[in-house]
C-alpha cells in the first residue's frame, strides 16, 4: 500500500510539475519576471526529483546479490538524499542568486503581457493543489493516527513525505511568486519581484535541510516502529517478558525489516526441541509484522538473572526504539 501510494504520488506532482514548468518559462520569456524564472526552475528541480524517486524505486527492487546480501532497499533512501540536494542548490541558491540579481537591477515587468503570470501563477496553483491533494489522501492511507509532524518525521517510505514537502513548498512558493508580481505590477517597482524571489529561495532551501536531515536518520539506520517492535516482542515472549534477553531491529528498506534476538530457553532441552521453538518464534512474527523479511534468533539458558545470561549492557525492547 505504501510503495504503491507512493508511486502514485509521484507519478502525479511528475505531470503537474512537467506542465507548470512549460508554462512558466513562456511567462518568464514574455515578462523577464524573475519570480516567474524562479518558479520556472523550482518546477523543473521538482520534476527532475521525482524522476529519481522513480528511478530509486525501480532499482531498489533489485533482487540481492552476493555483494548485496541484504538487497536494494535502501537505494530508495540514497535517490531521496539526492532530492534534498537538488532542491537545495537547484531550487533554493538559485532563486536566491536571482533575487540578489534583481535587487542589484530593479526593473519592472516587461513586454504587453502582463497578464500572462498572474494566468500562469493561479493556473499552476490548481494544478499543485490537484497534486497535493493526491499526496494527502495517498498519505492518509498509511498515516494513521500520526500527526502530520510525526508522519514525516517517522515515515519509512520516503516518497510520501517528499512529494508532500515539495508540494507544500510548489503552493507556498507560487503564493510568494503571486505577491511578488502583483505588488510589481501595482507599483512598477521591482523590488517587489526582486522580495518575492528570495522568499521563493528562503522556503526552498529551509524545505531541503528537512528532508536531508530526516534522510540522513534513514540512511543511517532507523529501528521498526514502537508498534511493529511490540508486535515483535509479543511474538517472541508469549506472555513471558523474561523470555527475550536483548532484541534489535533495522529497517534495510522501507519494506524490508531485520530482526535479531537472543531469546533464553529451557535447560534441558534437546537441539530439535531448540530449532522447532526457533522456527515457530519466526513465523509468528512474520505474521504479526510481515515486513520482517530477516530473522536471526539465538538461543541461551535460562539463569537466576531473569534477564538471561546477557551482558550488563543488553537491553530488550528499548534497544530497538
Amino acid at each position: 500500500m505504501a510503495a504503491s501510494g507512493g508511486t502514485k504520488a509521484v507519478v502525479a506532482a511528475l505531470i503537474a510539475n512537467s506542465v507548470i514548468a512549460v508554462l512558466k518559462f513562456i511567462a518568464y520569456f514574455l515578462t523577464l519576471s524573475s519570480s516567474m524564472l524562479a518558479e520556472a526552475i523550482h518546477s523543473i528541480a521538482d520534476a527532475g526529483n521525482q524522476v529519481l524517486l522513480l528511478v530509486g524505486g525501480k532499482r531498489a527492487a533489485r533482487q540481492a546479490s552476493p555483494q548485496h546480501p541484504f538487497g536494494y532497499g535502501r537505494e530508495r533512501y540514497i535517490y531521496a538524499f539526492i532530492v534534498s540536494i537538488v532542491l537545495f542548490s537547484v531550487g533554493g541558491l538559485f532563486a536566491l542568486y536571482e533575487a540578489y540579481q534583481k535587487w542589484q537591477d530593479p526593473h519592472p515587468i516587461e513586454g504587453g503581457f502582463w497578464w500572462v503570470p498572474l494566468a500562469v501563477l493561479v493556473g499552476a496553483i490548481v494544478a499543485e493543489t490537484f497534486s497535493f491533494r493526491t499526496a494527502i489522501i495517498e498519505s492518509n492511507h498509511v498515516r494513521g493516527k500520526q500527526s502530520w509532524v510525526q508522519f514525516v518525521k517517522t515515515a519509512k517510505s520516503p516518497e510520501l513525505p517528499v512529494i508532500l514537502l515539495e508540494d507544500l513548498g510548489a503552493l507556498l512558493g507560487l503564493v510568494f511568486a503571486l505577491f511578488g508580481v502583483s505588488m510589481t505590477l501595482i507599483t512598477g517597482d521591482g523590488f517587489w519581484d526582486a522580495l518575492g524571489t528570495a522568499m521563493i529561495g528562503v522556503l526552498l532551501v529551509t524545505i531541503a535541510v528537512i528532508l536531508a536531515l530526516e534522510t540522513k536518520s534513514l540512511l543511517l539506520g532507523e529501528s521498526a516502529t514502537k508498534d511493529d517492535v511490540a508486535k515483535i516482542e509479543a511474538a517472541l515472549s508469549e506472555g513471558d517478558p523474561a523470555r527475550i534477553i536483548h532484541l534489535k531491529t533495522l529497517h534495510l528498506g522501507p519494506e524490508e525489516l531485520l530482526v535479531a534476538a537472543k531469546i533464553s530457553v529451557a535447560d534441558g532441552e534437546t537441539g530439535e526441541q531448540i530449532a522447532e521453538e526457533i522456527n515457530n518464534a519466526e513465523n509468528r512474527i512474520r505474521e504479526a509484522v510481515p515486513i520482517a523479511t530477516v530473522i536471526y534468533l539465538e538461543p541461551d539458558l535460562h539463569s537466576n538473572d531473569p534477564r538471561g545470561t546477557s551482558s550488563p549492557t543488553a537491553h530488550s525492547s528499548s534497544d530497538a526504539h
